[in-house]
């Protein structure tokens, strides 16, 4: 009866299903077919003798991460950075958006868009050399105005309890100009009614922006924090591999799981256990999805995803 019902579904509306058919395939091919690399987790895994050849070695691959000594420190950096992340990217996306709504003047409001966006299109290899610019000990922009206010240089890349504040200044500056796209097209979308009637009953700007304004985005922001938590737990190589590098004496506050990895990956090519952690932090990801999505479902119905 259900398999009548979907076949009748597909074939009622099959020019919506033919639209939706190349994304279906994308994520198929792209997606879930190379989940059958995770099974390369609890192998010894060899080249020449392919995934199916390569003999099992149960939870070994696990063991290498969790004996090595350096799991929790990565974790923890990996879960404070991210949060971070979610916490100050959404308050300044939601910020601007809000201010660039209350902008009467398009010419103004357009330019100031583009210029927020810019940044997005930046790798963060040229992000590195601005940093390198404004912080570098000897030449580094900073550290020239701080001598001319008769102040001694700080050694910025020696300090590693700077560093987790610096990542979030520069991932809220790369990011918010695109989410701030997202917000600002849910604000212009709400109805303009209820903006009339709290006008009518004396409502300043302040106050339609708290009572109105920002509960109708809160939808919103609860499915985007959803989607950001999903990922908690993996750090941006991008950023810390191509400004941090492989300065050591900044490990400790910026050592992430992905960056860990791809350091193990270099010196020793093990991908069985490259797979492994790959697949826990996928595991833990999923899970922080879930209690998130039920704590939504508790507490803002039409923000959860499902």
């Amino acid at each position: 009866m259900k398999r009548d019902t979907f076949l009748s579904e597909v074939s009622r509306h099959k020019f919506i299903y033919l639209l939706a058919l190349p994304g279906i395939v994308f994520f198929l091919v792209f997606s879930y077919l190379p989940m059958f690399g995770i099974v390369i987790a609890f192998k010894d895994f060899q080249m020449g003798k392919g995934i199916l050849g390569s003999p099992w070695n149960g939870f070994k691959n696990f063991e290498f991460f969790f004996s090595s000594g350096d799991a929790w420190k990565v974790t923890r950096n990996t879960i404070f950075l991210n949060s971070m992340f979610i916490v100050f990217i959404t308050f300044f996306q939601v910020f601007f958006a809000i201010l660039l709504n209350e902008v009467r003047n398009s010419l103004f409001k357009r330019i100031t868009q583009s210029i927020m966006f810019l940044p997005y299109f930046m790798s963060w290899i040229i992000v590195s050399v601005i940093v390198m610019g404004f912080l570098g000990s000897d030449t580094g922009a900073v550290n020239k105005a701080l001598n001319s206010l008769g102040h001694e240089g700080i050694a910025w890349f020696s300090s590693p309890k700077l560093w987790p504040a610096i990542l979030v200044v520069l991932n809220a500056w790369k990011w918010s100009g695109y989410g701030v796209i997202i917000f600002l097209a849910t604000i212009v979308g709400f109805d303009i009614s209820f903006y009339e009637a709290a006008i009518i009953d004396g409502a300043g700007k302040l106050q339609q922006i708290f009572h109105i304004t920002l509960p109708l985005l809160k939808p919103t922001i609860i499915i985007l924090t959803i989607l950001a938590v999903g990922k908690i737990f993996y750090g941006d190589v991008g950023l810390i591999y191509g400004i941090i590098g492989d300065n050591a004496m900044l490990f400790s506050t910026t050592d992430v799981i992905d960056t860990y990895v791809l350091r193990a990956l270099r010196t020793s090519a093990d991908l069985g256990m490259s797979t492994a952690i790959g697949l826990w932090q996928s595991v833990m990801g999923f899970i922080l999805v879930l209690i998130s999505n039920k704590l939504a479902n508790k507490y803002e119905n039409e923000g959860a995803l499902f």
